[in-house]
């Protein structure tokens, strides 16, 4: 079955928009014609790069690349030169479209037969965090084994409109916010940029199904009025960075909807999700989705116990899982075990029932203090609790008596509030040996393009 089973369908009379960005509107017919005539132009090369910019011709030229069988690699716009080289070069790409370069209205010649499912369909790139990024080969089969257990998890359908406005050259604003629709029929609504304003007027006009990454809802959540139209939507979903428990929480009681949080990474795809017919927990990301198992493992290989206390690796194994990074033989053996399954380097506890809560990065939210092992997410949660808090950061830092000690990087509203408050707060709510020994209080927190934290900078 074809990665892109929807697109060759007659479009709905009811729905003639498939694809809109902004003011751009394509039905499938006028995406599927011009994207052809993009395959005409670059069928036969090892790979070709996409200046990933939120566009409709964005899209066409992806399209493009996936109808003629070419490994698509999205390049983000605001990538420095350094980078932009970097993918350019290890990715191989022989030719790089950008939006200008590509006419909507064109009307391709060529028949393309559906390309091998297992064939690298893109190649996406990491963050870099670890030194230059590492480019992660997708197949088509993944990214269509993901696709469809989402829409099972999910209930999505050609009866959604889908809205974002993410960036399109990762994950969760790609595969789930572009190929997602086009593979199950439903519309697709992208308001360029992800503002409040723009999600509650989608809303108005139909929209059911919203994707947001943590940030996106903390600013509905600060607007009653854009979060009141979004009691119209279907579901919310929530990725990409942990979604604070106090947003949640105001979600649910602005909008009437729990979000539905899910879990997942670059190599990997979504492999951990809530449900649309089911329970949503604050702080947690839900079960494996269909076809994916996951296991925990202490740092001397032993299993972890799924007890919802105990703090282990996430190892995953299934459909949506990557194969290996481009010519990294050598971060490939760090990073999957003996028997074949991915190392996450997330930490995580399972509860027996099968929930997941996601604790951090091994290397940055996992903090070994005093002979205890102490996650950084249970602290932010409860810092977020604290009144006059809008954003913090937990990291470890080295200190010649515990090993490391807890440092608290606090972002605080207009109101006072003392470092001593703040460790007196999480002394109250959480185990003493999990206060923090230090607070720094900052303007704003470094975040990356998805809005993740970006705690090296804090280091």
């Amino acid at each position: 079955m074809s990665l892109l089973t929807a697109l060759t369908a007659p479009t709905r009379p009811d729905r003639p928009d498939a694809v809109r960005f902004g003011d751009v509107a394509l039905s499938r017919e006028q995406l599927l014609a011009a994207a052809t005539a993009v395959a005409d132009r670059v069928t036969g090369a090892a790979a070709v790069a996409v200046e990933a910019t939120a566009d409709a011709r964005t899209v066409a030229a992806i399209v493009g690349g996936l109808l003629a069988g070419v490994p698509v690699v999205p390049v983000p716009p605001d990538s420095g030169q350094a980078e932009r080289e970097h993918i350019l070069r290890d990715s191989g790409a022989e030719i790089t479209l950008t939006a200008d370069r590509i006419d909507l209205s064109a009307q391709g010649r060529g028949s393309y037969p559906d390309p091998d499912p297992k064939s690298t369909a893109l190649i996406l790139y990491t963050s870099g965090t670890t030194g230059a990024p590492k480019g992660v080969p997708i197949t088509g089969s993944a990214i269509a084994a993901g696709l469809d257990a989402l829409a099972d998890a999910w209930s999505w359908t050609p009866d959604d409109t889908l809205v974002h406005g993410l960036p399109v050259f990762h994950v969760h604003g790609l595969v789930l916010g572009v190929l997602g629709p086009l593979r199950h029929g439903s519309a697709l609504v992208h308001t360029l940029r992800p503002r409040p304003g723009d999600y509650a007027q989608a809303a108005r006009e139909g929209g059911s199904l919203f994707f947001g990454v943590p940030t996106v809802w903390s600013r509905i959540a600060a607007d009653p009025a854009a979060a009141d139209a979004l009691r119209r939507a279907r579901l919310l979903v929530s990725g990409s960075a942990p979604l604070p428990v106090p947003v949640f929480n105001r979600l649910e009681e602005l909008t009437g909807h729990r979000p539905v949080e899910r879990y997942g990474m670059t190599e990997t795809l979504i492999t951990v999700s809530s449900r649309a017919d089911g329970e949503r927990r604050p702080g947690q990301v839900g079960v494996p989705i269909a076809g994916t198992a996951t296991r925990l493992v202490a740092e001397d290989g032993r299993p972890v116990p799924t007890d919802a206390e105990s703090v282990g690796e996430l190892q995953v194994s299934g459909p949506t899982v990557f194969g290996g990074y481009l010519g990294r033989p050598d971060a490939d053996a760090r990073s999957f075990t003996a028997d074949g399954w991915f190392r996450t380097g997330d930490v995580a506890t399972i509860a027996p029932d099968g929930w997941h809560r996601i604790v951090g990065r091994a290397s940055t939210d996992l903090i070994k203090s005093g002979g205890y092992r102490i996650g950084a997410g249970e602290i932010e949660d409860a810092l977020l609790g604290l009144a006059g808090v809008r954003e913090c950061a937990v990291i470890g830092v080295p200190d010649e008596d515990l090993g490391e000690r807890v440092r608290a990087f606090v972002v605080a509203e207009e109101s006072v509030l003392t470092e001593q408050q703040v460790i007196d707060h999480v002394a109250r709510h959480l185990s003493a040996h999990k206060r923090p020994r230090d607070v720094v209080f900052v303007p704003e927190l470094p975040r990356n393009a998805m809005g993740k934290v970006v705690k090296a900078q804090l280091r």
